[in-house]
């Protein structure tokens, strides 16, 4: 069934709620949540807030911020199917800080016909080199972008608007009958902490859905194992025109040696598919001490161990060439939830059926990352991610598709009554 038809008024309040979430700043720190700040900024928090009170407009009860940020809403069962287990949503309220998400000017762009989108700070979008956009421009469809000095913010405000036009459309149809459903809306997604203080004492749900994804049908169930790894290099410093007398070991020569010796290959500029990667993140440094911070990602978790082996490797060569010392610490940052999954395979079925029942065929992607859905899924909680019509993340190239959002909301009111008839 399509509920959030084309040019109705629930079409029109989507569009509301995305333009309005993406004008809210909500830009999130990784420097403050990796020192366990959380949320990492206040304005996550004032985010928090603002949709909270939309949750309570929506008919959503018990809607309460935690003390972590989370915005948490109860959509009450229908009448005689209270005793139909419950199931969650979430997306999340952050924005990546590696493009800025401050002062965003969301541009409309109705009927799009394919032609050169001009932004001001990046190069133009161009339906010639980008087929979900040529896509966008046979169906007419309504996309949105930046004006090109910001990203956009669709991940993942196109997730809520998803989620809240959904609930809103249930609240108000009755005769859709379905069991409980718990909402969450999460801080600090993009630093990698979204599920660090999630409220599981208040989840009644054994099963939940990100709306956190990309294109239209992409259903996603597997994705990378996680480590972040730092790479301590210990060098000597001595005056530079007794460098060679005193022994001098430079410890930034030794960093750099340890980067350019890792697989040119096995990057992420140049990987893709079920491929997995190292990813130098961060480097800083002086001649006594330099500190680098790689990111490990792989699918299969045998290959991720030979990873942390290679890197501990390399390091060591790269102290001994110099004369100095490395300290190599990893940090798991999440699994790939795709076992987990396999072990309840009714919370993708009913998945796939409500997909198809909205007219969208799933698309099974390996995600290349992970998503709050990773980690809640790792804790003991099956959770799969649907599409939001969101494209180019994480950039000032970033659009959003209005119709594959509605598609998304559509997906949402089916499963509820899959769910609510099927338990």
């Amino acid at each position: 069934m399509n509920y959030i038809k084309k040019n109705s008024q629930e079409e029109k309040e989507l569009l509301e709620r995305f333009l309005r979430y993406v004008k809210t700043y909500s830009e999130s720190d990784s420097n403050k949540a990796d020192e366990g700040i959380m949320p990492s900024t206040p304005q996550q928090r004032d985010f928090a807030n603002m949709i909270a009170e939309e949750m309570k407009a929506a008919g959503l009860e018990n809607v309460h911020v935690t003390e972590f940020c989370y915005a948490y809403g109860v959509l009450p069962a229908s009448e005689g199917f209270e005793n139909v287990p419950p199931f969650c949503l979430l997306s999340h309220m952050d924005t990546v800080d590696e493009v800025t998400g401050k002062n965003v000017n969301p541009v409309v762009h109705e009927n799009y016909d394919g032609a050169l989108i001009e932004l001001a700070e990046t190069n133009p979008l161009d339906a010639a080199s980008d087929e979900a956009l040529a896509q966008a421009a046979r169906e007419r469809d309504t996309i949105i972008t930046t004006d090109g000095h910001t990203l956009l913010g669709a991940d993942d405000k196109a997730g809520i608007a998803a989620i809240m036009t959904a609930i809103s459309y249930l609240k108000a149809h009755e005769e859709i009958k379905h069991g409980k459903i718990e909402v969450i809306f999460s801080p600090d997604e993009e630093t990698g902490h979204g599920m660090d203080k999630v409220p599981l004492e208040s989840i009644q749900s054994k099963r939940a859905y990100t709306v956190d994804g990309g294109h239209i049908g992409e259903l996603e169930t597997e994705c990378f194992n996680a480590v972040g790894t730092t790479i301590v290099f210990t060098g000597k410093s001595t005056h530079t025109g007794t460098a060679r007398k005193a022994g001098m070991i430079n410890s930034i020569a030794m960093a750099s040696h340890f980067v350019s010796s890792l697989p040119i290959t096995e990057r992420p500029e140049t990987s893709d598919g079920m491929a997995g990667f190292y990813a130098p993140i961060e480097f800083t440094g002086t001649i006594e001490k330099s500190t680098v911070y790689l990111l490990l990602r792989d699918f299969d978790g045998e290959n991720m161990k030979k990873r942390q082996k290679t890197v501990e490797a390399l390091a060591e060569a790269a102290a001994l060439s110099f004369g100095g010392n490395a300290k190599v610490t990893h940090k798991t940052q999440y699994f790939n939830m795709k076992q987990k999954l396999d072990e309840h395979p009714e919370v993708v079925r009913d998945l796939k059926a409500a997909y198809r029942k909205a007219g969208v065929e799933p698309v099974f992607i390996p995600i290349r990352g992970g998503t709050d859905g990773s980690r809640l899924t790792e804790m003991g909680i099956p959770t799969p991610n649907i599409f939001t019509g969101g494209h180019n993340y994480h950039s000032r190239m970033e659009w959003a598709s209005l119709n594959q959002m509605c598609k998304a909301a559509d997906i949402l009111i089916n499963l509820a009554g899959i769910i609510g008839t099927a338990n």
